[in-house]
């Protein structure tokens, strides 16, 4: 994994300070060189910082091709890429370097945009061609790597993180309508905290030229409509099926050319994956888990009772509020968003611990939740929506037990409280998914701590239409089963804009780790997008394939266990503790004040209040009171304008 930056100016020249200043703000990326590329008009420059993982003497960026017209700079890997090497050579095409990148530079000669689904991996990229006189950038098919651009002075920059565009002089400022809709709705494909920063959506690239700049879509999930879903097969082909592409996925990012280990939790995502690598790997595996004092979120003895399956070795990085406390600032800098737990924070501290072993490669098991319906509120919807032949009293009973057994879910994956008006989601969509019904809860919450001004100037936006609005409704979502809807949306909105931010790239590079997903690789999740809904959850057991899948290969414990989401304790759980200090004295402080967007009293009212509360309200606030602390690091840390 590595830092890419693209500046592109249809007037004005590149000055060669700016790409490097850009360029070395991405520094934690690619700490093994950071290298430039300008153009000899000047238009166009691309910068690289390299974090060398494939290739290590050869595998420099800028990349050219052979006759220096085409140049350019990766962040990520591709799959099976020797054979595409192969290929390519044998049609003509000189290789400079024997890294996976150069493959992507010769089938952009060859193809176009077209080279893209002969990609397989994480991946975002740059290519500048001066034969076609157009800059491409594109992002992998569920932005599991970031890509940023943005437009000032009729120049366009591109780069892995926000920070480097303002390195670059694009000005930092709040973007108000993006905060709004982050706080009471949460994240959006496109847009961003920041005004005039955008995101490459997942699955789409981008061409610029002098005239004319497009932005265009080349892969979605597609789930099969109700009357066009392939012949019934036995569950035991379904399983054979994803356990093949599984484990391939697996295999493949064992593929490295220095040591690969592996993060390792109680739930059944990282479980599958080591059991999986065990397999394949020449060594025992080393296995990184985080663990917490909080026993209810502490999945350490069921880790460990993995690690022992597999045969790998073990390495604990115990996490308490103290260290949550001195590294959330850095943590948050570092996502450029908001949290809602301090999850993100732990994932941090455990990618400089893995760094610090002297690693640079994880395989981890983010995406499971969001292709296998893994988390509480898919059940929820699986309870109201496939109702047929069932027992209304039955199910009324399960949404019961579904509430009972997911109390730290109260408030992140269930609603809580009352729910905003979803009425325009039920006119569009025919229902409302579960989790947009959570999300409106917590927007209800954060709703009476806005400001006046603030609150009054965007009350009355639906901030679902958003989202809602960049869907290709008839297209992508009529006559899909309700699950398969829901699962939709959710990857188009959290999947990418926090779940693989929060708790994936940006935390792992924060160390200069490279963390490779094997459940959101392309030929797994399109087999499992073709698989019938009760493949991912029957009755109460979610993720019914995986776990049949992986049954050889885990603990029985693991196996019988159902999701618990990766979290960590809440601050305002333990007054006494440095992160709840912290929380508060930030929430009461200066920072706060000077920002438009929240009433301070209304704040320092709640966090008076919350000793108070049971534990399960205080946990819902406390999801509520982490993205204004968020926005305080980020207001103050990138100096942002209102």
């Amino acid at each position: 994994m590595c830092g890419i930056v693209a500046v592109y100016s249809r007037r004005e020249p590149i000055a060669a300070a700016t790409l490097e200043r850009a360029t070395k703000s991405l520094w934690h990326r690619g700490p093994d060189s950071q290298r430039q590329w300008i153009s000899r008009d000047h238009r166009v420059g691309l910068g690289h910082a390299r974090l060398s993982i494939i290739d290590l003497s050869t595998g420099d960026q800028p990349i050219a091709s052979e006759d220096n017209r085409t140049h350019i700079v990766a962040n990520g890997e591709f799959y099976s890429y020797e054979a595409i090497q192969r290929e390519l050579e044998s049609r003509g095409h000189r290789l400079r370097t024997r890294s996976d990148s150069e493959i992507a530079l010769h089938l952009w000669e060859e193809l176009g945009p077209q080279c893209l689904h002969q990609l397989r991996g994480e991946f975002a990229f740059v290519i500048w061609d001066d034969k076609q006189r157009c800059l491409f950038a594109a992002r992998d098919r569920f932005g599991i790597k970031p890509l940023f651009y943005a437009w000032h002075m009729d120049t366009l920059y591109i780069a892995s993180e926000v920070k480097a565009l303002f390195a670059a002089g694009v000005p930092s400022r709040w973007d108000h309508e993006g905060v709004y809709q982050s706080v009471s709705f949460g994240g959006h494909q496109m847009r961003t905290l920041y005004d005039g920063v955008y995101q490459v959506p997942p699955g789409h690239y981008l061409i610029a030229t002098d005239k004319h700049v497009q932005i265009s879509q080349y892969w979605d999930f597609n789930y099969p409509t109700a009357g066009n879903s392939a012949p019934r097969r036995s569950d035991a082909d379904y399983i054979a099926e994803f356990r093949h592409e599984l484990e391939e996925a697996v295999r493949i990012r064992l593929r490295a050319d220095v040591p690969v280990g592996v993060y390792l939790s109680g739930g059944l995502d990282s479980c599958a994956v080591i059991g999986l690598a065990a397999r394949h790997h020449p060594e025992p595996i080393r296995a990184f888990t985080l663990t917490f004092d909080d026993v209810a979120y502490d999945e350490g003895p069921i880790a460990r009772e993995m690690a022992e399956r597999a045969g790998a070795e073990f390495r604990t990085i115990p996490i308490n509020q103290q260290r949550l406390a001195e590294s959330f600032g850095d943590a948050i800098l570092q996502s450029e968003t908001l949290c809602v737990n301090a999850h993100g924070v732990a994932k941090f501290l455990l990618s400089k611990a893995v760094r610090d072993a002297g690693y640079k490669v994880v395989i981890t098991g983010e995406g499971s939740d969001e292709i296998l319906g893994g988390y509480a509120h898919f059940r929820r919807d699986m309870l109201l929506y496939n109702r047929e032949g069932q027992d209304p009293a039955e199910i009324e009973n399960l949404l019961k037990w579904l509430n009972e057994h997911n109390t730290v879910s109260r408030g992140l994956l269930l609603p809580d409280g009352d729910v905003g008006d979803l009425e325009g989601v039920r006119r569009v969509l025919g229902y409302v998914p579960s989790w947009m019904e959570t999300f409106s809860s917590r927007g209800v919450k954060m709703q009476q701590l806005l400001s006046e001004d603030f609150g009054c100037r965007f009350r009355e936006r639906e901030s679902y239409r958003q989202l809602l609005s960049d869907i290709d409704i008839p297209g992508q979502l009529k006559g899909r089963d309700p699950l398969n809807q829901s699962l939709y949306l959710w990857g188009k909105s959290v999947l990418s804009g926090y779940i693989l931010t929060m708790l994936g790239d940006r935390m792992e590079m924060g160390h200069s780790i490279e963390g490779r997903v094997p459940f959101l690789d392309h030929h797994v999740v399109e087999c499992i997008c073709s698989q019938p809904i009760n493949m991912k959850i029957r009755g109460m057991t979610e993720k019914y394939v995986l776990r049949e899948a992986v049954r050889d290969v885990i603990t029985d414990t693991v196996y019988r266990r159902q999701k618990h989401p990766f979290l960590s304790p809440p601050a305002t759980l333990n007054p006494d503790e440095t992160f709840n200090v912290y929380v508060q004295d930030t929430l009461r402080g200066p920072v706060l004040k000077s920002m438009p967007f929240f009433n301070q009293s209304k704040v320092v009212s709640l966090l008076d209040r919350l000793q108070g509360m049971d534990v399960g309200e205080r946990t819902a606030w406390d999801q509520i009171l982490m993205p204004i602390v968020s926005m305080c690091v980020l207001h103050e840390g990138f100096g942002l304008g209102a």
